[in-house]
Formats: structure tokens, C-alpha cells, sequence
């Protein structure tokens, strides 16, 4: 099972097209916010159920602020992460993550993408699809994969 993760698309969704494209197959989409009015978009150009949170940037979105998804058996909290300061840590991401008991946290706001592992959680943010801040500034998004066994591995992408 194959899922890809977005995050801060700003209303252009060439490149998160792109992203669909070169990772066809999936079973879902999570878009962790900052949609920019495109959610309507984003739900007819996928072709399997997509999840989405509002950013700090989606003042009119119908999207929710948070929400927990399960899938493949494993619970995923989703957020933005504007309002968990995670541009200044992961602290109180992870601790959110587990009281709602989840085994996996993805988040945005920091178009800056990063897979961490901190004790059996995985904590992801894809990275931007439209204004990266990393260094070499590429557009990227995340893969995870879910093998036959239940094991799961998420990998950054880049849109060269």
C-alpha cells in the first residue's frame, strides 16, 4: 500500500499533479494544509480518498484544523503544526500525537521536509510541493509504503 503526503500547495497544484503522476498507484493523499482554496481541485484530480487539514493560510476552508485518520491498521494525527510551534521544536507535536494514541504525526507549515523516528512514532513533514525552504530549495512530498507484513517506510521525494 502505497500513500503520498503533501503539505503547503498555496493553490498551485501543477506540482502536487507531478507528485500523483510519478507516484501512481496510491490507496490516499494526506494534504497537511495551506490548500489555498483548492480542496475541491485536489479531491477530483485524485484518483483514491484524500485527508486534509486547514493551514494558516486557509481561512475559508471547510477543511478541519486537525484530524486522526486510521489506516492499515496504524492511527495517523494530522495538523498543519502552526499551532503546535513547529518551527521551533517537535516536543508538542509528538506529545498530541500520543494522547490521541496515534503511531504516526505528519504536519507542514515549515516547507521544510523531515522523516523522524522518535521512539516507535514516526514523525513526517513533506516538505512543500510549491515554496520550499530547505536548502537547494526543490519542490518535495513524502511516500510511505505499508508492506505485506505491516511495516512501514516513508521516504522524501523530490521534484527536479
Amino acid at each position: 500500500m502505497r500513500y503520498l503526503i503533501v503539505s503547503d500547495t498555496h493553490g498551485n497544484e501543477r506540482n502536487l499533479e507531478r507528485a500523483l503522476m510519478r507516484t501512481y498507484p496510491i490507496e490516499g493523499v494526506f494534504h497537511l494544509g495551506d490548500l489555498e482554496g483548492s480542496e475541491s481541485y485536489i479531491e477530483d484530480i485524485c484518483p483514491c480518498p484524500v485527508y486534509m487539514v486547514s493551514g494558516n493560510n486557509d481561512f475559508f476552508t471547510p477543511a478541519p484544523s486537525e484530524q486522526t485518520v486510521e489506516i492499515e491498521g496504524y492511527r495517523v494525527f494530522m495538523t498543519h503544526g502552526h499551532r503546535y510551534g513547529v518551527s521551533y521544536g517537535l516536543d508538542r507535536l509528538r506529545e498530541k500525537a500520543q494522547n490521541e494514541e496515534c503511531d504516526l504525526a505528519f504536519f507542514g507549515h515549515t516547507h521544510r521536509p523531515e522523516v523522524a523516528k522518535i521512539g516507535d512514532m514516526f514523525i513526517v513533514n513533506p516538505g512543500s510541493l510549491t515554496y520550499p525552504r530547505q536548502e537547494g530549495r526543490i519542490a518535495s512530498y513524502a511516500v510511505m509504503e505499508i508492506d505485506e507484513n505491516g511495516d512501514v517506510d516513508i521516504t522524501i521525494h523530490y521534484l527536479e
